[in-house]
C-alpha cells in the first residue's frame, strides 16, 4: 500500500470520527499517529507525538492566547462591558431599531476587550435581548441581531483564531489584527445599514422607544464606558503603535483588565477564581486542538497527500478566483458542521498551499477565512452562537426563530466576502499603509 493510499484512508478515518462527535483534537491527534505509524514504524510515530507539540507550543506569540482569554474573561465576570451597552442605549434609542443598534454596538465594544463569539454573544444576549424584548421588539429581531452581532468577536482585536492563523501561516498578528479591524468595522456598519432598512420597511418588527434622558444623563452614560476605552485604548495603542508586541499586548491587557476591575471594584474572588478557571480551560482545549493539527500537517506532508491535492486542484487549470470561491463554499460548509477552531486548523494545511499558489495574500485570506467562520457560528444546523442566545433566552425565542433572525444577517456577511474577494485591497490598505 502506497504512502497517499495511506493517508487517504487514515482521512477517512478522521471524517468519520468527526461525525461520530469525538473530540477534534483527539481525533486529530489519533489519526496523525496511526498514520504515521503505518507509514513508517512506532518510534517515528512516537518519537512525532513528542517533538512536534513541544515545537509547537514553544512559540512565544502563542502565550498571548491565555493573556486575551484572561482579559477578556476577567472583563466579562466583572461586568466592565456592561455600561457600553447602557450607553448606546441612551444614546441611540431613538433611531428606528435604536435598541437593536445598541446591541451591535455593545458587541463591537464587547469584542474589543474578549476575541470570542461564544462570549460575546452570552454577554449581550443576557443584557440586550431582555432589554429589546421589553420594548416589544420581534423576538427575531431581537435574538437575531445578537445572535450575529456576536460574530464581530473574531474580527475585532484581539482575535484567538487571527493569532492562532498568523502562527500557522506565519503571517504577522499585528497586520491580521489590522486587516480583521477594518472588516468588523464593515460588518458593524452594514449590520446597522440592515437593521434601519428592516424596521423602515416594516415598524412593528421594534416599535418606537423613547429612553428620556438629560444632558447631564447622557454623559454620565459616557462615563460608564470608561473601564472598557482605557483597556482598549491601552492595549491597542501601545500594540499598533509599535510599543509592544502582540505578547506583551496580551500581558498588559491582562494586567489592565484587572486593575481596572479593582478600581471598579467588582473583581470578587468568586469572579477571579471563574476567570482564571476558565482561562486554563479554554487555553487546554485550543492548544490540543493546535497540537492535532500540527500532527496532522507532519503526517500530510510526509505522506505527500497535501501536494497531490494541491497538483490536483491547480491541475484542473481554473481562474483563481474560481478556485477561491470554492474554497469559500468549502468553508461555509464546514462552518455548518465543526466549531472554528476545528474547522480552520483541520484544513489549513492543505488549503495554505493552494492560496500562495494562486497568488492571493496568506494575510488577506487570514482575514477573509476568519470572517467565512464566523458566518458558520450563526448557520443551521450548528450555529453555535444561536444555541448559546437560546441557552440565555430560553423560552423567549425557539432555535427557528433566532435562525430567522440571523437569516438576513447572513446574506449581509455573504455580500461582506464577496467584496472582499473582489476588491482585496478593503483588507490590505491598512496592513499596508502601518507597515510603510
Amino acid at each position: 500500500m502506497t504512502e497517499l493510499q495511506i493517508a487517504g484512508i487514515f482521512i477517512a478515518i478522521l471524517l468519520a470520527m468527526i461525525l461520530m462527535r469525538i473530540p477534534i483534537g483527539i481525533s486529530l491527534i489519533a489519526v496523525s499517529f496511526g498514520g504515521l505509524w503505518s507509514m513508517f514504524n512506532w518510534n517515528i510515530a512516537w518519537g512525532s507525538l513528542g517533538i512536534v507539540p513541544y515545537s509547537f507550543a514553544n512559540s512565544w506569540v502563542l502565550s498571548s492566547i491565555p493573556a486575551f482569554l484572561f482579559m477578556g474573561f476577567i472583563c466579562y465576570h466583572t461586568r466592565l462591558t456592561q455600561g457600553l451597552f447602557n450607553a448606546a442605549q441612551i444614546w441611540l434609542s431613538s433611531l428606528p431599531g435604536g435598541l437593536a443598534i445598541a446591541s451591535v454596538f455593545g458587541c463591537a465594544g464587547f469584542a474589543a476587550v474578549t476575541g470570542s463569539s461564544v462570549a460575546c454573544s452570552a454577554a449581550m444576549g443576557k443584557i440586550a435581548v431582555p432589554e429589546m424584548v421589553r420594548h416589544r421588539y420581534s423576538p427575531e429581531l431581537a435574538t437575531g441581531t445578537v445572535a450575529a452581532a456576536g460574530t464581530i468577536g473574531a474580527l475585532i482585536p484581539p482575535s484567538i483564531l487571527m493569532i492562532l492563523y498568523g502562527i500557522i501561516s506565519r503571517q504577522s498578528v499585528s497586520a491580521l489584527f489590522l486587516g480583521g479591524l477594518v472588516v468588523g468595522v464593515i460588518t458593524l456598519v452594514a449590520y446597522i445599514v440592515l437593521i434601519l432598512v428592516r424596521v423602515k420597511m416594516n415598524p412593528d418588527l421594534a416599535p418606537p422607544v423613547q429612553i428620556s434622558a438629560t444632558r447631564a444623563e447622557k454623559i454620565k452614560a459616557l462615563g460608564q464606558t470608561w473601564p472598557v476605552l482605557l483597556i482598549v485604548i491601552g492595549v491597542f495603542a501601545g500594540l499598533f503603535g509599535g510599543a509592544f508586541t502582540p505578547t506583551e499586548a496580551g500581558a498588559i491587557g491582562a494586567m489592565l483588565s484587572t486593575i481596572v476591575a479593582l478600581l471598579y471594584r467588582t473583581l470578587t474572588f468568586k469572579a477571579l477564581r471563574m476567570a482564571i478557571t476558565e482561562t486554563l480551560t479554554t487555553t487546554a482545549a485550543l492548544l490540543i486542538i493546535a497540537v492535532g493539527a500540527s500532527l496532522l500537517t507532519r503526517f500530510l506532508a510526509l505522506s505527500g497527500i497535501g501536494d497531490a491535492l494541491s497538483d490536483a486542484i491547480l491541475g484542473f487549470g481554473a481562474a483563481p478566483l474560481l478556485i477561491m470561491i470554492g474554497i469559500v463554499c468549502v468553508y461555509l460548509a464546514l462552518g455548518m458542521m465543526l466549531e472554528p477552531v476545528g474547522a480552520m486548523l483541520l484544513t489549513l494545511p492543505i488549503v495554505l498551499p493552494i492560496v500562495e499558489e494562486t497568488g492571493y495574500s496568506l494575510l488577506w485570506f487570514g482575514v477573509v477565512l476568519v470572517k467565512l467562520l464566523e458566518i458558520g457560528m450563526i448557520t443551521p444546523p450548528m450555529g453555535m452562537n444561536v444555541f448559546v442566545i437560546k441557552g440565555v433566552v430560553g423560552n423567549t425565542a425557539s432555535l427557528s426563530t433566532i435562525f430567522k433572525g440571523v437569516f438576513w444577517f447572513v446574506i449581509v456577511d455573504l455580500l461582506i466576502v464577496a467584496a472582499l474577494i473582489a476588491v482585496p485591497d478593503i483588507v490590505m490598505f491598512l496592513p499596508d499603509w502601518v507597515g510603510r
